[in-house]
């Protein structure tokens, strides 16, 4: 979800959660996030996503595992 801002929340939380990785907004209105760091703050991030920042109204969530790529620290994209 756009326009509420779903990045800059996610943002502040996986560096709460001390994680790497990024999250960026894609051309369909979906919101993309890479996550690296320990497995039990990887599950806090995914259940966050769930509900989101105040504004957000969230009707999916999809989780994969993925191909490692050490991340140096967490950002927003374009």
């Amino acid at each position: 979800m756009q326009g509420v801002s779903y990045r800059f929340a996610t943002l502040n939380k996986a560096l709460k959660l001390n994680l790497t990785g990024y999250v960026k907004n894609l051309a369909n209105g979906d919101v993309y996030i890479e996550a690296e760091g320990n497995e039990e703050k990887i599950n806090k991030l995914i259940e966050w996503c769930y509900v989101g920042p105040p504004l957000a109204e969230v009707t999916e969530v999809h989780a994969v595992e993925s191909e490692v790529k050490e991340y140096r620290n967490f950002e927003l994209k374009k």
